[in-house]
Formats: structure tokens, sequence, C-alpha cells
């Protein structure tokens, strides 16, 4: 068997993306708040008082994942969880003023680091491939397996 042109494959391009992205988040905006960790930060700027699901869903991350991101930023005192008082089952998260101040510092740093990232791309060739990549996720999110069902694969 020949060896598989790998260039040609969008999941290890996409990986090596994702090992740039790792390398510049590290050197220009944090070694302590991970890019999963500044996206809930991030979504509980623009919406303050969600629960630990919806965070997970507006970040496009897994219920384990988001568990364990949330737990991480409790510790580190950047989050505050309080019970719904519609809802006693349920907790409600709010940023603290350090998590405020933390993602007003990262969110100035994030745009540096996405300059650089993308600077190799033109106006327009940045554009097209944030659009191209939307496309492609929005659509992989059927591929997503909700809790307890089978796989597509399964099928």
């Amino acid at each position: 068997m020949q060896a598989v042109d790998l260039s040609t494959h969008p999941g290890h391009l996409a990986r090596r993306l994702q090992q740039a992205h790792h390398l510049l988040w590290n050197a220009m905006v944090s070694q302590e708040i991970t890019s999963p960790q500044f996206a809930v930060l991030n979504a509980l700027t623009a919406e303050p008082g969600l629960d630990q699901r919806t965070v997970g869903e507006r970040v496009g991350l897994d219920r384990s994942t988001v568990a364990e991101v949330i737990t991480r930023l409790l510790r580190r005192e950047l989050l505050d969880k309080v019970r719904d008082p519609n809802d006693r089952r349920r907790s409600l998260l709010r940023l603290t003023d350090d998590g405020v101040d933390t993602h007003r510092r990262l969110a100035t740093l994030t745009v540096r680091m996405n300059h650089v990232f993308l600077g190799p791309l033109s106006g327009d060739e940045q554009q097209t491939l944030l659009a191209l990549m939307h496309r492609v996720a929005d659509a992989a999110e059927a591929f997503r397996v909700p809790d307890g069902a089978r796989s597509p694969a399964d099928r």
C-alpha cells in the first residue's frame, strides 16, 4: 500500500492549524487561561447568568469538557456559581470582578493574535476562510451524538 498524501486531508490540516493556534495562544495571549476557558469567559460576558449546559452549547464544548473548564475557572475565582431562583436544581454562572478583568485583558490580546494567525492571507482570503470554516463546523454539528444516542456510524 502506498502512503497517503496528508496535505489533502482536512483533518490533518485542521490539526496543524490547531497546533499553530495553540502555539500562538501560549506565546501571545496566555499560558494560564486556555482558549476554551476564554471562550467560556466570553460567553458569560455576552450572556451573564447562563447555566453550564447552555454555556457548553454556546461555545461548542461537550458536557464533560465544559464541566472541567468551569471547575477550573471556579477554582481560579474567575466565575461565581449561584442557584437559579426559578429552578433550584440549576446553577447559574457569572464572571467575578477578576473574571471581568481577565476577559477584558485577554480579549485585546486575542485580537492581536488573530491578526498574526491570519496574517499570511489577504483580507478577502481571511473572510473566505472564516466563512468556509463556519460552514464546515456548522455542518459537522449533524455528527454530534446526543447523550444516550447511537452514533451515525452505529446505525
